[in-house]
């Protein structure tokens, strides 16, 4: 059963806000605190970096996408989406290493894990997010996949008429 476009604004995925962002950087340590037991910045799912054309903090994380490269890109299945949730993950088990998913990505999310020999990325914590969790300032927060569009259409692309929909063909439509 195909979902509904009100079921997809419904879904949850992280919102960030730069504006709130302090550059503390917590949310890395608790992502791969969290996956890893490790305070190791270079497990974490999500980046914080300092934007110097903007002079602002950006964070680099998995939009779980409507309609994800990542997965079309892999050549195992390994990479796939919950049509429930509308979360995008890796399966370890089934991952090659080929790393199709991080050249295929937009913003290049996945990353190789050397150890495992493996592309991770994201996987909304199974529900509670910890970069969200332990974001102090509320930066990096759960939100419907709805606002998010809202936000980020506000915030990067500054035009309210059409919601910014994380996909490959709005991406070549904004570059026009």
């Amino acid at each position: 059963m195909p979902k509904t476009q009100t079921q997809t604004e419904d879904q949850r995925v992280l919102l960030y806000d730069p504006q709130k962002c302090t550059g503390c950087r917590y949310c890395e340590i608790a992502c791969a605190f969290y996956h890893f037991k490790q305070f190791d910045l270079e497990k974490a799912h999500l980046h914080i970096q300092f934007d110097q054309k903007n002079g602002a903090l950006e964070a680099v994380y998995c939009q779980h996408c409507d309609e994800p490269v990542c997965v079309a890109a892999c050549p195992n299945e390994a990479a796939t989406k919950d049509p429930k949730t509308g979360i995008v993950t890796i399966n370890p088990i089934r991952c090659i290493g080929c790393k199709a998913c991080t050249f295929s990505c937009p913003l290049g999310v996945p990353w190789f894990n050397k150890d495992n020999r493996v592309s991770m990325k994201c996987d909304f914590c199974d529900g509670d997010p910890q970069c969200a969790k332990f974001c102090s300032p509320q930066a990096i927060r759960v939100a419907k996949r709805a606002e998010a569009w809202k936000f980020n259409q506000q915030t990067y692309v500054g035009k309210e008429e059409e919601p910014l929909k994380f996909n490959q063909k709005t991406y070549v439509e904004a570059a026009k």
